[in-house]
């Protein structure tokens, strides 16, 4: 039951979530403390409860696709009951951590991160393949909300560069999952790019959305990280990618999604380890 409460968590992706917001927090404030530490608590735990609601809502088209039919719900590991009890308490674990450690805006900006997966994105999943794009604010958040609860204004330029760019990766993300899994969506009647363009057009879109996330690391990279020995690291891996997915896209014969998918998600690691060492060294 505990690997199972894990699998509705979606551990694997919140962890990222909390990392994200750990980010925000060292950024502005130099330090990462118990406070911090909390903070990173909080948000993961609201993020497995995001998860696990979103599994909920999902139980049925998770049963019509390969990719999530071993999914706790559809393999019936755990009833929907069960399962919609397990978010609860996850989201309510997390509320409770961010009300008592953190200021209150940490915990209103993650409930609204919350309600931007659940009560926006993914009742839009089931109607329109573009989704995803005002889905993405959700990945965009929670640098912000570490920053904000760091003390940090809300719309400064540092912290809505890396938001920026944590917004503009969900897109290709997503749209490379597609390219690997698109015609699972078709068997679960979900709205997908598949079925609006053809595999050529949605790999020249899913590149275009690429080029501009590396367009927004480097802007990331220009203005935001002091430290020039982090600079040059994260220089030279983004202009390692931008030759990389042109000869991958462009040039190659046949496209491989899988290592462009991997190759995009260790840039958004590298960015958020490297803004946390630049922020530590920063102050």
């Amino acid at each position: 039951m505990f690997r199972v409460i894990l699998q509705l968590g979606k551990v694997r992706i919140s962890l990222p979530v909390a990392i994200s917001a750990l980010t925000g927090y060292v950024m502005f404030g130099g330090i990462l403390d118990k406070q911090g530490w909390l903070l990173a608590l909080g948000v993961f735990l609201i993020s497995c409860g995001s998860s696990a609601l979103n599994h909920y809502q999902e139980r049925k088209i998770d049963a019509l696709m390969p990719r999530t039919q071993n999914r706790p719900i559809p393999s019936r590991k755990i009833s929907p009951v069960g399962a919609l009890m397990v978010a609860l308490g996850y989201i309510m674990a997390g509320a409770i951590c961010l009300y008592l450690f953190l200021p209150l805006i940490a915990l209103i900006l993650s409930l609204f991160t919350l309600f931007t997966y659940n009560l926006v994105y993914t009742p839009l999943k089931k109607v329109t393949a573009f989704a995803v794009i005002p889905g993405s604010l959700t990945g965009a958040l929670p640098p912000i909300i570490g920053w904000a609860a760091a003390g940090g204004q809300l719309f400064e330029r540092d912290i809505l560069l890396v938001a920026a760019f944590f917004f503009l990766g969900q897109i290709p993300h997503f749209w490379l999952l597609l390219l690997m899994f698109g015609d699972q969506y078709k068997l679960a009647g979900m709205p997908s790019l598949n079925q609006l363009f053809s595999t050529n057009q949605v790999k020249r879109l899913t590149f275009t959305w690429i080029l501009a996330t590396v367009a927004s690391a480097l802007l990331v990279i220009f203005y935001v990280f002091s430290n020039m020995f982090i600079y040059f690291i994260l220089l030279f891996y983004t202009l390692y990618l931008i030759f990389s997915f042109t000869m991958n896209f462009l040039i190659q014969k046949e496209f491989q999604p899988r290592p462009a998918f991997f190759k995009l998600n260790l840039l958004y690691l590298f960015m958020m380890v490297l803004l946390i060492v630049d922020g530590l060294m920063k102050f």
